[in-house]
């Protein structure tokens, strides 16, 4: 991780010096993710087999097994997470269809001496922990852009994430707090993009038939790409897109950037969430004091740090993150 993405400053170090280091070579770990249909899930599982297999390979832990349900439904990933705790593992990582739907299973792990630990989608069983990005707090955030950039203000077209799954409400919700503060937009359609390039494209391109002029669309990763070839067939004027750090979106920004000139704004959490997981984890089986609730940021790619971003975003994939031990310890150090 490079120093512009450190997450806390140099004082929370002196914090891990007091966290333990008890054996866990024996303990199992294990994945249960609700979806696999995009780029950035794509991403968060490589990043958590890779993170698991090096672990595994310095026996830090036994084992780092990554399962995903063929269809995202919480029936489904409930089943999913009871047949890990009859398996023997130690700790379930936890990407969920729905913040409510799974705590009845996420309970019986508890209750059955496993550490659940939920990102990315979050869930409210009160025994789990949860490493949440402010999604909310994203979507306030592509408004208050748009405004800088469009001060007049105009038409909005939303792009929504995966139907039903916490992170697509919440930055939605985000979005349309961001609107009511802004009143010089107005969201004059809506469609749902379920976070792939594919998917926004068709749906956008059957939207905007009845749409009137679109001066800005507010996503939530995964879709402007799409979004943007969508105004292009309709030969309608790009509007300024908010993309979502995959590796098409940044490309297409550089060239449009070296054409005309085109700005915006890329954010999204990283899909190296996923490795932070697994170190906390690690952390809670190595007996250390870990509070119920750990936060990162948002992943933020600007007009300035496009090229660095684009250079190393594999092409296919999206821009990322990898966290370490180290950084697992900082974020619970800075939890207390």
């Amino acid at each position: 991780m490079t120093n512009s993405m450190m997450l806390f400053s140099a004082a929370g170090l002196a914090l891990i010096a007091g966290l333990a280091e008890a054996d866990t070579s024996g303990k199992r770990i294990a994945l249960s993710n609700n979806y696999a249909g995009n780029s950035w899930r794509q991403a968060m599982l490589e990043t958590f087999e890779s993170t698991g297999k090096q672990a595994v390979a310095d026996g830090v832990v036994a084992a780092a097994d990554a399962y995903t349900t063929s269809e995202n439904q919480a029936t489904e990933q409930a089943a999913q997470i009871q047949n890990m705790i009859l398996q023997g593992y130690d700790a379930i990582i936890l990407n969920a269809a729905s913040p409510t739907a799974l705590n009845g299973a996420v309970k019986e792990a508890c209750d059955a001496g496993v550490t659940v630990v939920s990102f990315d989608g979050i869930v409210t069983e009160p025994c789990a922990w949860r490493i949440a990005v402010d999604f909310a707090a994203m979507g306030r955030e592509e408004v208050d852009y748009l405004a800088t950039r469009l001060p007049d203000g105009g038409n909005l077209l939303e792009i929504r994430g995966l139907a039903g799954v916490f992170v697509d409400d919440e930055i939605s919700k985000g979005i349309h707090e961001g609107v009511a503060e802004h009143s010089q937009f107005d969201i004059v359609g809506s469609v749902h993009g379920d976070w792939a390039q594919d998917v926004a494209q068709k749906a956008v391109a059957g939207i905007l038939p009845s749409l009137p002029d679109i001066v800005g669309v507010v996503t939530q990763g995964g879709d402007g790409y799409g979004t943007a070839q969508a105004f292009r067939a309709a030969d309608r004027p790009t509007p300024l897109i908010v993309l979502g750090n995959r590796q098409d979106e940044l490309k297409w920004w550089a060239e449009q950037r070296d054409a005309n000139g085109y700005e915006t704004l890329s954010l999204s959490i990283a899909p190296g969430v996923a490795s932070l997981a697994f170190w906390v984890a690690q952390q809670v089986l190595d007996g250390e004091d870990v509070a119920k609730e750990l936060t990162v940021p948002f992943l933020k790619i600007t007009q300035d740090t496009l090229d660095e971003a684009l250079a190393t975003t594999p092409e296919g994939s999206v821009a990322n993150v990898t966290y370490s031990l180290e950084d697992a310890q900082q974020v619970i150090a800075s939890a207390r």
